[in-house]
């Protein structure tokens, strides 16, 4: 199923709910790296009280996430990059986690 243009791809079921979505929240986490790093930190330092010390990390998380979660620019530019890495596996066969792998340099 190959189109000229990323738009005509048919995307099934799975992919717009659940595939994109997850791609979704890892490009999220990585734009809050900071608030997830902070949120962590406070974790780590509060342990059994984090529940009640880290609210504050929490909220601005939380906020973070969502803003990015319920943008609708932020879901389009996440379909597009996921078309394009279909429409390479398609071409290549080769699933982009081996793709982004370094070869060995010596055998």
């Amino acid at each position: 199923m190959e189109a000229d243009n990323a738009d005509e791809l048919h995307l099934r079921h799975v992919e717009t709910d659940v595939l994109i979505p997850k791609m979704m929240r890892e490009k999220a986490r990585e734009r809050c790296a900071e608030k997830v790093e902070a949120f962590t930190h406070c974790c780590k330092e509060s342990g059994f009280l984090m529940v009640l010390n880290c609210r504050e990390e929490n909220s601005a998380l939380k906020e973070c996430l969502t803003l990015h979660y319920k943008d609708p620019g932020f879901f389009e530019e996440c379909k597009q990059e996921y078309i394009r890495q279909k429409m390479e596996f398609e071409r290549t066969g080769i699933p982009l986690k081996k793709r982004n792998q370094k070869l060995p340099t010596s055998m």
